[in-house]
């Protein structure tokens, strides 16, 4: 049975309840994977077997999904929310996700920021020199101009929000 999914996101379109969790399973799996099948054990307190049944293509396992406690519980141990990230894909939307997770804020100034500006902006550079290089832009080159487009993004977020409080 096919189920349209129109109300979600318009990049998506309409797709069928299947293509819909098949997309989330491959995020699941890549979750897992990222944190590591015995620590995502550990964090959910599920079996290798339970957590496999979660992205498990088979047709015995297509309504099951991982419960959002999990997801929680490995998001936070791993390096990209995948999940969280999946969803919004479904949505139409995007997440902002800060990478340096810092364990306390660093008080900054406009003059740090500029500084981490223009070095951002050179390695955005640097990366987009190499990825030209042969006149073709490949897919994980892409993903790596947009690491650096997005690290460069946040740089300039740093710096509005410096600006913001120094002027009151």
């Amino acid at each position: 049975m096919r189920i349209p999914l129109s109300g979600f996101g318009g990049r998506r379109g309409d797709r069928s309840m299947e293509a819909f969790g098949s997309y989330l399973k491959k995020h699941t799996e890549a979750l897992v994977k990222d944190v590591g099948i015995e620590p995502a054990c550990e964090l959910t307190g599920k079996s290798k077997a339970t957590l496999g049944r979660y992205y498990s293509d088979h047709a015995e396992h297509a309504d099951r999904f991982m419960p959002i406690d999990a997801v929680v519980h490995l998001e936070r141990a791993s390096k990209y929310p995948h999940v969280t990230g999946a969803l919004a894909e479904l949505q139409g939307g995007t997440i902002a996700f800060d990478e340096r997770r810092p364990n306390h804020k660093v008080k900054g100034s406009v003059n740090s920021d500029v500084i981490a500006l223009s070095q951002r902006f050179a390695m955005l550079m640097s990366e987009y020199q190499q990825s030209i290089e042969d006149g073709i832009i490949t897919v994980n080159e892409a993903k790596r101009l947009l690491k650096e487009t997005t690290q460069l993004q946040q740089v300039l977020i740093d710096m509005k929000l410096h600006l913001e409080d120094e002027s009151g």
